[in-house]
């Protein structure tokens, strides 16, 4: 069962209900347990955003090598309006928020047309970015309320709050996350957001499609170093939040496309054998030199399989829009 503590914020319009404040390093410690006595090592890449991790994720989207973000804001820009008018959305949930500028080309669209106030639902892992994507909305959005979910969307997809009545809402998973799922938990986690859905509701999904490798890889492994370091956060959080005794030097950043599952793996390599210590678990780990700990995957898509986890978690695809080179999708689906 989730800890939730509900907190009413400065601002009238805005509402947060925290299910992470008790819970968040007992899941830390459960997957850190889980992923370090694997045969094959690995970390779940949701922990990688604490306050540094997400700033140097905003930075990794500043990169000239990272083309997700934006060639994924260039659809949105040109899509906006029509996914506004095929919707009718007066709602907005964001799974996995992270900063507003994508909420905001959103919002500027569904409040283009006037008419009933409207609602922001952001779901993050971080207090700090729901707070602040909160207050930033409703200063700049009259009429905009803010019922913020501090929550892992994994587990907390029930405790988003139902849609108002006659308010038909958008539930928008961008920035090609959902490749950052396997295929078991990826199907249900379309399952799960499709249970979000009412017959006036839409899924918004942002997907990063199958392209040339070497673009792919070089995305990941920057030339700046900022996603080595990103990569290497994973690490500094475990010492920190576990009192873990990695040495992030000790650690380099791999990062290679998959061909054979069309996905990026990153992964940290051991420079030299050694051994872990994680105080809270009471967890000694070995490392070879050169093993490698797996960090996070993202898939690559095809319009086909899109398509078909779609229809697999029972959703149908309504719409679809690419940037003109093709490495990115947006897609509107709705239950079937």
């Amino acid at each position: 069962m989730s800890a939730l503590h509900a907190i009413a914020g400065e601002h009238p319009a805005i509402r947060i209900d925290v299910h992470l404040a008790q819970g968040a390093e007992r899941r830390l410690a459960e997957d850190v347990l889980d992923g370090l006595t694997k045969p094959f090592k690995e970390i779940p890449p949701k922990h990688f955003y604490d306050s540094r991790g997400s700033e140097l994720f905003d930075a990794i989207c500043e990169l000239p090598e990272y083309y997700p973000t934006r060639t994924e804001t260039a659809i949105l820009d040109a899509s906006a309006e029509a996914i506004a008018t095929a919707t009718g959305a007066r709602e907005l949930v964001e799974l996995g928020s992270g900063s507003t500028a994508k909420a905001r080309r959103l919002l500027d669209a569904m409040s283009a047309g006037g008419g009933e106030e409207l609602r922001y639902v952001p779901v993050d892992v971080s207090e700090r970015v729901v707070r602040e994507a909160a207050g930033e909305l409703v200063d700049d959005y009259p009429g905009l309320a803010v019922h913020g979910v501090v929550g892992d969307f994994e587990r907390h997809l029930p405790r988003v709050p139902a849609s108002e009545p006659q308010a038909p809402r958008i539930v928008a998973l961008l920035g090609g996350t959902i490749g950052n799922f396997t295929p078991g938990s990826r199907r249900r986690v379309l399952r799960d957001i499709a249970g979000l859905l009412g017959p006036q509701d839409h899924f918004l999904l942002g997907t990063d499609l199958v392209k040339d490798p070497d673009l792919i890889e070089a995305a990941y492994n920057d030339s700046a170093g900022i996603t080595a370091e990103f990569n290497r956060n994973v690490l500094h959080v475990m010492n920190r939040e576990l009192h873990a005794d990695f040495d992030p030097t000790a650690f380099e950043h791999v990062a290679f496309f998959d061909r054979e599952h069309e996905w990026i793996e990153m992964r940290l390599r051991a420079r030299e054998a050694m051994r872990v210590h994680v105080a809270d678990l009471d967890l000694e780990v070995g490392f070879e030199a050169r093993e490698e700990m797996r960090t996070e995957v993202s898939a690559k898509f095809t319009r086909e399989r899109v398509d078909r986890e779609l229809a697999d978690a029972g959703m149908e695809l309504v719409a679809w829009w690419t940037d003109p080179g093709g490495d990115f999708a947006v897609s509107l689906a709705r239950r079937r």
